[in-house]
């Protein structure tokens, strides 16, 4: 363990943002296997632009790289349209 105040503090707040961050991403992951086993036309439209959204927010928020999101969304939006044809 470190011996600095300003280091012990740092174990503290990198403990939290872990906790923080490891929530987030397994929101977003069961968030994208709810729409990719959906086949319900009406759910998959009400749940792709939340789901674009708090993909953006966690690439803002380096929880997962800003292009990582991009494919991310690319794929549901293929999904999506294949959906609705």
């Amino acid at each position: 363990m470190a011996n600095h105040k300003s280091s012990v503090k740092r174990v503290r707040q990198i403990k939290a943002r872990t906790l923080r961050n490891r929530y987030a991403a397994k929101t977003m992951r069961n968030a994208l296997k709810k729409i990719r086993i959906s086949t319900n036309n009406d759910e998959v439209k009400e749940l792709f632009p939340k789901v674009c959204s708090m993909l953006d927010k966690l690439a803002k928020r380096n929880v997962i790289h800003k292009n990582k999101a991009g494919n991310l969304k690319s794929k549901l939006a293929k999904r999506v349209n294949t959906l609705s044809a």
